[in-house]
């Protein structure tokens, strides 16, 4: 589905970011792969055969020069993909009413700011080919209230808000920008994170019995899922779907 497209993903070195560079190589594109740190994008991009690179997904210079350094390699961008995350999990864990402003506000300003930027700067360069798409990853605290999660829901919450006006003014440039949803993912660090299973009282088994029960099915969702629906939306299968958050959490919030 992606043969000849050329994909940018940020965050290529965390478990959401690998299994959807991995997804996007079985399908056929070439891959520019990111991440704050090397070595672990290093590692997905030797077994696949991409470009890697050392890019700060906050920073505007370095990714302008980046995806600069794409199109002299390759012509155009015809994908960007924010899975970008944050290393610090006591963002989550704390109570709403004992969390102080510096760790509420930082995954809402590291979130958005990097998401913003990466579409802009793709979108700028997407615009004179009247094509692309550009895509990140949201999560079900944006779109329901959940408990410990500090600033992290309005942070998902506005990804989904910037996903729909950023829709509304490039599509009529052929750009389409879409959000995924997905829920629970055990294969994740975010799940096994022990700062959060501590202020939950729960082990990280009754968290992942807690999670799959939220869903139909009773289980949660597989990374290779979630991946497999990012290669359809990236595709020119899916060219109706723009402005939207598509649903990953198996039922467990209806839209």
């Amino acid at each position: 589905m992606l043969k000849n497209k050329i994909a940018v993903i940020y965050g290529a070195g965390g478990a959401i970011g690998g299994a959807v560079a991995r997804a996007f190589a079985a399908d056929g594109a070439k891959l520019f792969l990111c991440g704050h740190v090397l070595a672990p994008v290093q590692a997905v991009a030797t077994e696949l055969g991409a470009d890697a690179a050392a890019v700060d997904a906050t920073d505007e210079q370095a990714i302008d020069k980046h995806l600069s350094y794409v199109i002299d390699k390759s012509g155009r961008i015809d994908i960007s993909f924010n899975a970008m995350g944050i290393a610090d999990h006591k963002v989550c864990g704390v109570p709403l009413l004992e969390l102080d402003l510096a760790r509420f506000s930082l995954p809402i300003s590291a979130y958005t700011t990097s998401y913003f930027l990466t579409a802009r700067l793709a979108a700028r360069r997407m615009v004179p080919n009247k094509s692309g798409v550009i895509m990140t990853v949201s999560a079900l605290p944006g779109r329901t209230g959940t408990a410990l999660n500090g600033g992290y829901g309005a942070a998902l919450a506005a990804k989904d808000a910037l996903t729909r006006d950023l829709s509304v003014e490039l599509a009529l440039h052929g750009i389409r920008v879409v959000c995924l949803r997905p829920h629970g993912l055990p294969e994740t660090d975010t799940m096994k994170d022990l700062h959060r299973l501590k202020a939950s009282k729960m082990t990280y088994e009754q968290f992942q019995t807690h999670l799959a029960g939220m869903s139909h099915p009773r289980r949660t969702m597989l990374l290779a899922e979630v991946a497999d629906v990012a290669a359809f939306v990236a595709s020119d299968k899916a060219s109706g779907t723009m402005g939207t958050t598509v649903n990953l959490t198996m039922g467990g919030v209806s839209d």
